[in-house]
């Protein structure tokens, strides 16, 4: 196990936040609700609000096993693979309180569009939301039965 995680560890060779801030909101409290997400975020400005970029996905990992929403993450997370990426999307409120909610783009406020680029989206999934019906990932087919 521990060899896996050092592994996934080396293996992340980006998380990317995007976030727009809009006048009615505080760029810090946008920037908090990412950071409680993912602690190590570098920031810069974006065109209509927040960057920022880091390599750590423990934080991701343990709010999902605490909310026990493995399997809805595993499924968004495997929506959102296209090659060596996984695209999907936070809500900003409920990130600020450290919650994960993954939203569908309604969010009046905008949400967080994460970006995850690794060699081994198969793994990297497996990381974060380990299947809890006994299924797992097979390269580009999908989900079959089985451990």
């Amino acid at each position: 196990m521990l060899i896996y995680l050092a592994r996934i560890m080396k293996t992340v060779a980006r998380v990317r936040v995007e976030s727009p801030v809009y006048p009615t909101e505080d760029a810090a409290k946008v920037k908090a609700a990412c950071l409680n997400v993912f602690p190590d975020l570098a920031f810069t400005a974006g065109a209509d609000g927040i960057v920022g970029e880091g390599s750590d996905l423990e934080r991701l990992r343990e709010l999902v096993r605490n909310q026990k929403i493995r399997d809805t993450a595993r499924d968004v997370l495997v929506r959102g693979r296209r090659g060596f990426v996984v695209r999907f999307s936070l809500n900003k409120q409920a990130a600020f309180v450290g919650r994960v909610n993954f939203a569908g783009g309604t969010a009046p406020l905008g949400d967080i569009v994460v970006v995850l680029e690794d060699p081994d989206t198969d793994a990297l999934i497996e990381h974060l939301a380990e299947s809890t019906i006994g299924h797992r990932l097979t390269g580009s087919r999908g989900r079959i039965e089985g451990t």
